[in-house]
């Protein structure tokens, strides 16, 4: 009984140090969208890719299907939206932040597009892996 009460006082001190962990990833998760939102809407998508992983293990689920590599998905980006006119005003709706763990964390979210030639908009899940330190999107699907 004495072990069962031990192990659950040490479990119970553990998950505010998790919360405050959680809370932490969340807005640095969310910090990086807020840079990249700013980023699109400013024409540049180098910027905006730094909120992604930079490797060519990195996924990005589209339209047109699976996409491997940082480089691919710029290139991709670049050519779907080859100036700001065409590119508009970026705008992120968070619907969810999930954080799985210490170095992981899912994200559900809408973005919009305002543009002359027509608003678009969808919804995104990125699955978020910290890297070396830093939060990155290793996987994006957009639709």
């Amino acid at each position: 009984m004495k072990q069962f009460f031990f192990f659950s006082l040490l479990l119970f001190l553990q998950f505010p140090g998790f919360a405050q962990k959680t809370g932490k990833a969340e807005r640095a998760i969310l910090a990086i969208m807020d840079a990249q939102e700013k980023a699109w809407n400013q024409g540049n998508l180098e910027a905006f890719m730094a909120g992604y992983w930079q490797s060519d293990s990195l996924k990005f689920i589209g339209s047109r299907g699976l996409t491997y590599g940082w480089q691919q998905t710029l290139a991709n980006y670049k050519k779907g939206y080859p100036d700001q006119e065409t590119m508009g005003q970026l705008k992120f709706t968070i619907l969810s932040v999930d954080v799985l763990s210490r170095k992981s964390a899912f994200v559900i979210g809408q973005w919009h597009l305002t543009r002359k030639a027509g608003d678009v908009g969808g919804h995104f899940t990125l699955l978020w892996k910290k890297i070396g330190g830093k939060w990155r999107i290793v996987a994006d699907h957009s639709s």
